[in-house]
């Protein structure tokens, strides 16, 4: 069946909800529909009350045998069959209910997280590092970066950076500046951190590491290989010691099992006997942008 023509976009289809929707269309909102959820995707064709929210998602017709469902940054995607009914994509929906809502709060919960991680780059701003907050001063003449305890402006406060970054910029430097500088300083400070991890990991596990270089994969926080090189993500630098512990071991465990095995995860266990709680923080991280 292919899709109803544009006029009816927005609409649920012949089905129960549709006849509700019209119904209500026509009178104030409640309290109840107002206290719903709503998830709207850009290209949104279609809309549907799944639990206590309101989906608009967008549709793909497509070659394809099933009905597939993606629920990403920008809402909910479903790809079905060209000769799918509205109404069998409908029950389709509902069948995912609660797990497409998770998903889609999950998602709005992150880009919250990731709006609030946006870094405006200039004197005094806060930047996270191994876990704490240093604020960013800008000293023009200073040869190399320096990393200073106490200069907090309200020393001992909950939250207040206890150290600060003094960069050697002039006070006017546009942000881009201040950023490359900053982000070059965390750089060169990950690979001496790293190292002295893989170092310390490597020797209780007696494992032999043969290189150690830094990436900028966008969906990995490491890699290692059967020769004994390591890679990891420089930016982990951002996160506690014990996150980046964890990413170190994980890796190194690798070395000995290429695999996730349960003999993997006795391994990664061996060394770092909690590491399930780094790896769910690691889960919900967001990169400072």
């Amino acid at each position: 069946m292919t899709p109803d023509h544009p006029a009816q976009l927005g609409l649920w289809g012949d089905s129960p909800a549709r006849e509700a929707a019209q119904d209500t269309l026509a009178t104030c909102p409640t309290h109840e529909q107002l206290a719903m959820a709503h998830f709207r995707h850009p290209q949104a064709e279609r809309e549907i009350v799944l639990g206590k929210a309101v989906v608009a998602y967008a549709v793909q017709r497509a070659r394809r045998r099933s009905i597939g469902m993606v629920v990403g940054v920008e809402g909910l995607t479903v790809r079905a069959p060209r000769w799918v009914a509205w109404a069998d994509i409908e029950t389709a929906l509902r069948a995912k209910e609660r797990w497409i809502c998770k998903k889609l709060s999950e998602q709005r919960e992150r880009a919250h997280r990731q709006q609030a991680a946006r870094i405006e780059w200039c004197e005094g701003v806060s930047v996270p590092f191994l876990g704490e907050s240093v604020v960013v001063v800008l000293e023009p003449g200073l040869r190399t970066p320096i990393l200073r305890d106490g200069h907090a402006t309200q020393a001992g406060l909950p939250g207040a950076a206890q150290r600060a970054l003094h960069i050697g910029l002039p006070h006017a430097s546009p942000p881009e500046s201040i950023r490359d500088a900053v982000l070059a300083w965390m750089r060169q400070h990950a690979r001496s951190h790293f190292s002295a991890r893989v170092q310390h990991y490597a020797e209780r596990l007696q494992v032999r590491v043969t290189r150690i270089a830094l990436s900028s994969a966008r969906t990995r926080w490491g890699s290692s290989s059967v020769d004994g090189s390591i890679r990891l993500h420089w930016r982990l630098i951002h996160f506690s010691p014990t996150i980046i512990d964890y990413v170190v071991a994980h890796e190194l465990a690798h070395l000995h099992e290429m695999n996730h095995s349960p003999r993997f995860w006795a391994v990664v266990r061996s060394v770092m006997p909690e590491y399930e709680h780094a790896r769910e923080q690691l889960r919900h991280v967001i990169l400072p942008e």
